[in-house]
């Protein structure tokens, strides 16, 4: 536990000397907040888990989200992905396919509702209300996908820091909408969540392969370079896909695994049913 609060509270100063302006420029002031909201989401968690502890797998989920998500949104890294679209959407990628699940697979929110108190209930409570429309939360995703991907906002969210940080929160929430969709939807619901990853996996291919297969570079000011938006593009149709790709493996598995009753179940509800008819026929013959 103390491990894991000194390695919150370092990210803050860590992350501010990499935008060295944050404090002495206001244009700066989100990427501030941002840094702010940040470490207060992984010291309430740690201080939450004092009280309520997390599984192992959990908090090893949970650390690995925000170390990572830390890693991708400050530092040398967000740095390299504001001059190269390749590593923006490297930085996006990260954000949509690994700090996200990570999130889902954590379960943070009992260990952030013990440290901040009842006053929370509703956020977790609209959270939770609009992770059971696994089809609203793909479109949703989807939206924020291919609204910040179109030349116009993608350019303005690199010119502006405002934007740029709403660009990336709208990815990370959204993905964990959908993620917790996916991942969380029982066996009833296994079917609509494939679904929702099938479609996902499409729309994303379909938007890697535009970048890669553009005959101009669509984000110019970024990167002038054609072969830096091809391999965008190939970041996002590649190993984007194959995490949609194996989370539709699991899903079905899992479908197909409790789909079909085993072999006891099979054979104790035949002599059940051969039982009710005998006794049936018995009491009709008496």
């Amino acid at each position: 536990m103390r491990l894991s609060l000194a390695c919150a509270l370092l990210a803050w100063p860590l992350a501010a000397l990499a935008h060295g302006a944050a404090f002495g420029e206001t244009g700066h002031a989100p990427v501030w907040i941002a840094q702010v909201l940040f470490v207060v989401a992984w010291c309430s968690y740690t201080l939450g888990a004092i009280q309520r502890r997390p599984t192992a797998r959990g908090r090893a989920a949970f650390h690995a989200a925000m170390l990572i998500g830390g890693i991708a949104l400050f530092g040398p890294f967000d740095d390299l992905a504001g001059a190269s679209t390749a590593w923006h959407m490297a930085q996006h990628m990260l954000l949509i396919v690994v700090v996200a699940p990570l999130l889902v697979a954590a379960r943070p929110m009992a260990q952030w509702r013990t440290c901040f108190g009842a006053r929370s209930d509703p956020l977790w409570r609209g959270a939770t209300r609009l992770s059971r429309h696994v089809g609203a939360c793909a479109v949703l995703h989807a939206a924020a996908i291919w609204g910040w991907h179109l030349p116009g906002p993608y350019m303005a969210a690199v010119m502006h820091t405002g934007l740029h940080v709403l660009e990336h929160a709208s990815f990370l929430l959204t993905g964990v909408w959908f993620w917790w969709a996916v991942l969380r939807a029982g066996r009833g619901g296994s079917l609509a969540a494939a679904m929702a990853l099938l479609f996902t996996l499409m729309h994303t291919g379909f938007l890697g392969a535009l970048l890669t297969f553009a005959k101009e570079p669509l984000y110019w000011r970024e990167s002038r370079e054609l072969i830096d938006q091809q391999l965008a593009g190939l970041v996002m149709w590649v190993p984007g896909g194959a995490a949609y790709v194996a989370a539709i493996v699991w899903v079905v598995a899992r479908m197909l695994a409790g789909g079909a009753p085993d072999a006891t179940t099979a054979v104790s509800s035949s002599l059940g049913s051969a039982t009710d008819r005998r006794d049936a026929l018995s009491s009709l013959r008496g």
